[in-house]
């Protein structure tokens, strides 16, 4: 089945190569019907590893809507989000996904997640990358203060 926003979030992937920007990766955000950010991958040309394109959308799509919540939009992307933009996904609170490539696709040509999911699922001490807790007790007077902040906004 053909889809405007998903051929759209396809042909900023294929454009993203040709022109030498960053990979093969593009996204769209879409609300009521119509496209209110687009991204595409910007890791290599931005010197940035987290400039994926679902988390350029969401930024864009953030600031256009004037909202740090994405409720009621939609994301199209042309492969499935890593786990980075899945966590980004999820806290941006967007009501639905598509996607067009499986993560094994994106492994294939060289992109690949499964090491990141692997690595999630173990205890921190079995880490490829070493995490040690440091100064936790005063770290919680941080969540103390926003407990008893009257200015925050809850999200």
């Amino acid at each position: 089945m053909d889809n405007p926003f998903m051929a759209r979030a396809i042909r900023l992937a294929i454009e993203n190569v040709d022109s030498g920007q960053g990979g093969p990766f593009g996204a769209v955000i879409v609300n009521d019907n119509r496209i209110v950010a687009e991204g595409a991958n910007r890791v290599t040309v931005s010197k940035d590893p987290t400039a994926h394109a679902e988390v350029i959308a969401i930024r864009q799509a953030c600031r256009t809507l004037a909202v740090f919540e994405l409720k009621g939009c939609e994301i199209y992307t042309s492969c499935e989000p890593c786990p980075m933009c899945l966590g980004a996904i999820y806290w941006a609170r967007l009501s639905r996904v598509y996607y067009a490539c499986l993560a094994a696709d994106a492994a294939q040509a060289g992109f690949d997640d499964s090491l990141i999911y692997r690595e999630i699922a173990r205890p921190h001490s079995e880490r490829a990358i070493p995490m040690h807790p440091l100064m936790r007790e005063q770290a919680l007077a941080a969540f103390q203060a926003w407990k008893d902040s009257a200015h925050k906004t809850a999200y």
